[in-house]
């Protein structure tokens, strides 16, 4: 992708899944990365299985304070800031009926809040130097109804309108997008699912198989190029067509 090489880049929740594979492609591309975590372990891990990251920070994005202190060390390991990959997020499987107010805090928090308080430190900083590319991560259950992540939902339909403000308040200097996935088989799904679970989530997508994390990597990658110069604002959808006919809410038995 042009314009990569030498970027300064932050991939938040990067110690795994599509955050690790997602600065693996940036590392590939030539840009600098730094990494931040909650998950020490993951952290130690990442650190060894990408030695050529410019450094790694370990912070929970639902802190505000410990978010603005990342940024302070952000600031020591790169000194400017180009790409936020605004990645950390959770999700808890829980019927609407069982959600306990501290676990639709903490999905909140985290997913939402989070975004906010890094994606502010960010833009702070690509403001101040001329330009920069914000890259939220949604979810194809922030745009379609779906059962059992209610409070998930609800942080992703969250972050796709934060996404829409941000762009308009800060363009033209920040561009900012969101990228929606749908069923992406990472690490840690392909441990937790069954086999006939996974593939009752296969028959869901037209392309009858689930994403994997390097293509959802390589979105992130072409919406921070120069390639993508002209894209703000927008959803970008991949799914594999999951959701063209509402087939992510279509119970497992359809």
């Amino acid at each position: 992708m042009r314009g990569l090489r030498d970027k300064h880049v932050l991939i938040t929740g990067g110690a795994g899944g599509i955050g690790a594979v997602t600065a693996e492609r940036f590392l590939e591309e030539g840009s600098r990365v730094v990494v931040l975590d909650c998950d020490a372990a993951g952290i130690r891990r990442i650190e060894r299985e990408l030695p050529t990251l410019s450094g790694t920070i370990i912070a929970d994005v639902s802190d505000a304070e410990a978010v603005e202190r990342a940024f302070e060390e952000l600031d020591d390991l790169l000194q400017g800031l180009d790409i936020l990959i605004n990645n950390a997020g959770i999700s808890i499987r829980q019927p609407f009926m069982d959600i306990t107010p501290e676990q639709w805090r903490r999905v909140i928090e985290v997913n939402l809040n989070g975004m906010f308080y890094v994606a502010q430190q960010a833009a702070r900083r690509m403001l101040a130097g001329g330009g920069g590319v914000i890259l939220n991560m949604g979810s194809t259950n922030g745009l379609m109804g779906y059962p059992f992540y209610a409070d998930y939902n609800a942080s992703k339909a969250g972050v796709i309108e934060l996404t829409r403000s941000m762009a308009l308040e800060l363009a033209p200097t920040v561009r900012v997008n969101v990228v929606c996935p749908g069923f992406i088989l990472t690490p840690m799904q392909e441990t937790e699912y069954p086999p006939q679970m996974r593939r009752a989530f296969e028959r869901k997508v037209p392309l009858d198989r689930l994403g994997r994390p390097d293509e959802v990597a390589a979105l992130f990658a072409f919406l921070a190029s120069d390639e993508a110069g002209f894209i703000t604002g927008h959803c970008h959808v991949i799914d594999g067509g999951e959701i063209v006919g509402g087939l992510a809410s279509q119970r497992q038995s359809d």
